[in-house]
């Protein structure tokens, strides 16, 4: 898995009282499991909650919900993608430690594909590739379709009235 480590390391840089002390993050796998199919493959997906315990840091949670999702709109896109997904993607409490800090536990529902793969003699390689990143919707004012250099067909991006 790579999510847990990539996230802790861009918190920890992205947020300025974690970068001063990244003691105060803590990172657990809570609610895990594994899906995998009856296909003749060994690949597979991690699905899981990532707590996040930030202690003692400072009161507007902004400066962690911000980067938070920028991080997940790369990492986790799909977290958006339908209200089901939306609702429990994101959720956390808050302990109000005084009037200059906190403590914040950020639960995030994620998932990690890891593809195995055979390779001679029996050899199985482990691959944990990252999500599938597109492209921004309606960001050109004409698309374009082609199969290799054949273009199959065109077309305005429809636009809001």
């Amino acid at each position: 898995m790579y999510k847990p480590q990539n996230l802790s390391d861009y918190l920890t840089k992205a947020v300025a009282d974690l970068k001063q002390n990244p003691e105060r993050l803590h990172v657990f796998l809570d609610e895990g499991g594994t899906r995998a199919t009856a296909t003749a493959g060994l690949s597979f997906e991690y699905d899981y909650v990532l707590n996040l315990i930030l202690t003692d840091i400072g009161l507007d949670l902004d400066l962690v919900f911000v980067p938070l999702l920028a991080w997940m709109r790369v990492h986790q896109k799909d977290a958006f993608a339908n209200p089901d997904n939306i609702k429990k993607a994101i959720r956390f409490e808050v302990d109000m430690n005084s009037a200059k800090s906190l403590d914040l536990s950020i639960k995030l529902a994620l998932t990690e594909r890891t593809i195995v793969k055979r390779e001679e003699g029996g050899r199985l390689h482990i691959d944990h590739p990252p999500e599938v990143q597109l492209n921004a919707a309606f960001a050109d004012d004409i698309w374009k379709l082609y199969d290799g250099d054949t273009l199959l067909a065109e077309w305005s991006v429809p636009k809001l009235p």
